[in-house]
């Protein structure tokens, strides 16, 4: 091995939407530029974290092949190990890298790594668990539940968009204290979320003005009296211009704190990883990721 190539620790998630298209092009393409690549496959996302920290010391960045949930899951550890971070998206949605401007072409995503220029993005914690996108509480967490892996595999956003139908049939408000800067807010709601990057859920905007390293966090909740008046809210929502509705809630801060009458389940980028009462915080530029030059 030339002394000059950068070791890189791929870690591929099979079970992600793209998992099983062949490896080979995409480690050529890697090794052709200058990083000797040891594959690693995972199961499931807990494993990620431990393969990074195992490993650490064999290797000079990480590859994350997945959804958004994969490389959520590989950012604390990435964090910890000081290791820069590259993104392969083979997932359904993709937002961080739509976020960055990496491409969904497995071989031009590449390239970005191979190219070597990283950026410093803020990382958001709920709870201690990691997240790029947003993590919210209420239907996103039970279109989580409700979407089943194949499903997902087979029909990618418009699996989610039946899922979504389904699941704002049965939908109803609960409860929640939100607390920002120690001001605290009673809320009737369908859903909150608490935006780090800029999209999410397949496009949408968090906020219009939200970036990944603008060091805080971006929140919204969604308090009408019928979940249906939310398919005269999607081109807002697609365009982060959402709050000028008067009854959706949005605040921006480092810090929030949401409780729950009842205990509720949170979703971080797709994934559920913890429930209420849950703690949001921003860790500013917090990890360095590989992304082109025109990156959002």
């Amino acid at each position: 091995m030339s002394p000059e190539k950068r070791r890189g620790l791929l870690l591929v998630n099979p079970k992600a939407r793209r998992g099983g298209e062949a490896m080979t092009p995409l480690v050529e393409r890697l090794e052709v530029g200058g990083v000797a690549v040891t594959i690693e496959p995972f199961g499931a996302l807990p494993e990620i974290s431990r393969d990074i920290v195992r490993l650490r010391d064999t290797a000079d960045l990480v590859i994350v092949c997945g959804g958004d949930g994969s490389v959520s899951s590989a950012a604390m550890a990435a964090i910890e190990s000081g290791l820069p971070l590259g993104i392969i998206p083979m997932g359904t949605a993709n937002d961080l890298a739509r976020t960055l401007g990496i491409s969904a072409d497995l071989g031009r995503a590449a390239d970005v790594i191979v190219a070597g220029k990283t950026r410093s993005i803020d990382v958001g914690t709920v709870n201690g668990h990691a997240f790029f996108n947003v993590a919210s509480i209420g239907l996103s967490t039970e279109l989580a539940r409700s979407l089943d892996p194949g499903l997902k595999r087979r029909f990618g956003r418009f699996g989610y968009a039946l899922a979504a139908a389904k699941v704002l049939s049965k939908a109803n408000r609960f409860k929640a204290r939100i607390t920002e800067k120690g001001l605290q807010i009673d809320a009737s709601t369908y859903q909150i979320a608490i935006g780090n990057g800029r999209h999410y859920g397949g496009g949408n905007i968090v906020e219009a003005s939200a970036s990944i390293d603008d060091g805080h966090l971006d929140l919204y909740s969604l308090e009408m009296k019928n979940v249906w008046k939310l398919a005269l809210m999607l081109r807002s929502f697609r365009a982060g211009t959402h709050g000028a509705w008067s009854e959706v809630r949005t605040a921006r801060c480092i810090e929030f704190d949401i409780e729950t009458d009842e205990e509720m389940a949170v979703n971080a980028d797709g994934e559920i990883v913890t429930s209420t009462p849950a703690h949001f915080k921003v860790l500013p530029k917090a990890i360095a990721v590989f992304a082109p030059r025109d990156g959002i």
